[in-house]
């Protein structure tokens, strides 16, 4: 979970939804001919009713308003999800829900100087991402547009005396680069898609699949889950812009947990992944993977505790995704480069190698699948209307630049379409679709000999791997210390003997971004993906890292917090004891 001044990035178990939005463009057009046939008008699309109230909006403020606004744009988000969970063979929830959350944006003054420039203590922030009607009906929703739009001007043009003053009162700023970018409007607009779930069948599946941790009574608590989600995004803005686009997110989560002798809460899961209900795998693959959830609790339950190590480790591609995610991807936000209470950790370092020279790092949102694995942090426009397009951030390990929304800083004048937000906050730069790419692969086993043979130069009495992580977080702000942590879930302690690989619990992986980068040895020839949720200053966004596994000389791992309290005193139901 978000830590003060930090990031915290999840899983995208069981955090999906879909939506409900619209009719089909055929459908909507036979009906616009039947009412053509019967003398009525047919009602206005959404994106019309927000450029029309917009327009009027802006036109007033413009003649009436001192001071005036010299932009505005409005962002709907329509969601519907579709979920239903189920434990040990009986539901329980099911729910559907369909809700549209509009944000406002009011900026005022000048694109060199407004109401969003940054002062240090005092972040930013208008919208509120008050609902809407999920009806087209026009009337109702330009009165929610219009006292939006009244009640965030008010605070845009507080928030402008505010840093008028802070420029009078307050030492030069080391980056003066202006507040917003001027960028090209982008028109378009795709057809709305409905939402498809099977309800029954899928309750009936996810019954099934919660079932299978039934035969196994050291988990004392297990769920499945299966959630479909559609989100759509109707954006306009005073420059021009008209977009209306969306996509489904389709997820499975299986999660077990059980409770150690010593009080330690154990837990595994495992997620599929998918645009739509129909690219989720079957049943069998699906109880494949709950008897390894399983199998891994059951594991950890009698594994020995790890202890503080340092030593040479390997993480799987999964775990690699989450550790560059942390120590790398939100120290390359653009907003962080701007702002002086943040450790600025590759600011001035454009140019130089900051990754061994066999790594490159590409954001990608255009791309929707690695090895057929959908990546969730995919989209068309980001949320200030900006195309969504691949940016080369590393190349054999020099920097080049930025993910960059429309807040430019020193160097980058321009967005590259990664400004982002949940409903309900400020865009800021943030991460999509991590990509590692390795010059230095080796296969799988070799990686692993590799490891071994690090062992034993360093004389240590073993080496570690890990093989699942469940998320992790760091800090990027001065005042914080510049570290990070991820959290293993199944991790192994390798012997360089032959000895069988050692099932260990309660380890987290700790360290600083700098010190880690080096040691980076090498990777393997298999990239693997980690799709979440990323939760920072502008909410939780989906998120998603593809990574080889890498070996590093050296890792270090810390005691995992837990509690004293011990497994139930009674014995489980059925049990005549």
């Amino acid at each position: 979970m978000p830590r003060a001044g930090g990031n915290a990035c999840l899983p995208a178990f069981g955090a999906y939804s879909v939506i409900l939005i619209g009719v089909p463009v055929l459908l909507r057009i036979a009906l616009a001919a039947a009412c053509v046939s019967l003398g009525l008008a047919q009602t206005p699309p959404l994106l019309d009713t927000l450029a029309d109230e917009l327009h009027r909006n802006f036109r007033i403020l413009k003649e009436k308003a001192d001071p005036a606004p010299y932009y505005i744009s409005y962002e709907v988000t329509e969601q519907e999800v579709a979920a239903v969970s189920a434990t040990l063979g009986a539901l329980r929830s099911n729910r559907r829900e369909r809700i549209r959350r509009l944000d406002v944006s009011v900026r005022i003054g000048t694109p060199k100087l407004d109401n969003y420039h940054r002062i240090a203590g005092d972040r930013a922030r208008f919208t509120g991402g008050i609902t809407i009607p999920i009806e087209d009906n026009p009337a109702a929703i330009r009165r929610y547009l219009w006292l939006e739009t009244d009640r965030v001007y008010r605070l845009a043009a507080e928030r402008l005396i505010k840093v008028r003053s802070n420029q009078q009162l307050k030492a030069a700023e080391e980056d003066d680069s202006d507040d917003f970018s001027a960028e090209e409007p982008e028109q378009y607009s795709e057809p709305v898609r409905r939402l498809s779930f099977p309800a029954d069948e899928a309750a009936a599946r996810v019954r099934k699949w919660s079932a299978a941790f039934a035969r196994h009574p050291l988990i004392v608590f297990s769920q499945a889950t299966l959630t479909v989600r559609r989100d759509t995004r109707y954006f306009v803005n005073t420059e021009g812009a008209r977009i209306q686009h969306g996509r489904g997110y389709a997820n499975i989560t299986l999660y077990g947990g059980g409770k150690a002798a010593d009080g330690m809460d154990i837990t595994a899961s495992h997620g599929f992944d998918a645009e739509d209900y129909t690219g989720l795998p079957g049943d069998k693959e699906v109880l494949a993977a709950a008897e390894r959830v399983a199998a891994d609790v059951n594991g950890m339950l009698r594994a020995p505790l790890a202890e503080p190590f340092v030593g040479p480790a390997i993480l799987s591609g999964s775990a690699a995704a989450v550790l560059f995610h942390e120590i790398f991807g939100h120290r390359i936000e653009g907003h962080r480069q701007k702002d002086e209470t943040e450790g600025q950790t590759f600011t001035k370092s454009v140019g130089a190698k900051v990754l061994p020279e066999f790594l490159s790092v590409i954001f990608d949102p255009t791309r929707k699948e690695y090895n057929g694995t959908s990546l969730n942090g995919s989209y068309l426009y980001d949320d200030e209307g900006v195309k969504a397009r691949p940016v080369t951030i590393v190349e054999n390990g020099v920097l080049k630049g930025f993910l960059m929304s429309r807040s430019p800083i020193r160097g980058f004048a321009r967005s590259n379409g990664h400004g982002r937000r949940s409903p309900g906050y400020e865009v800021v730069s943030r991460q999509s679709n991590l990509i590692v790419e390795s010059t230095q692969k080796v296969p799988e086993a070799k990686l692993r000999e590799m490891l071994i043979a690090e062992i034993k130069r360093q004389n240590k009495p073993y080496g570690l791997y890990f093989r699942q992580v469940t998320g992790g977080f760091t800090t990027t702000g001065r005042q914080g210390v510049q570290a990070f942590k991820v959290m293993p879930v199944v991790v192994y302690r390798v012997f360089p003997d032959g000895r069988p690989d050692q099932l260990v619990r309660g380890a987290d992986i700790v360290g600083t971004p700098l010190a880690s980068f080096s040691k980076i040895v090498a990777t393997s020839d298999r990239a693997e993906v980690f799709n979440g949720y990323c939760g920072a200053e502008s909410g939780n966004v989906p998120v998603a890292a593809v990574s080889p596994a890498i070996l590093v000389s050296e890792i270090e791992i810390e005691k995992k917090a837990t509690s004293q309290d011990r497994p139930p005193f009674l014995p489980p139901p059925g049990d005549s004891r």
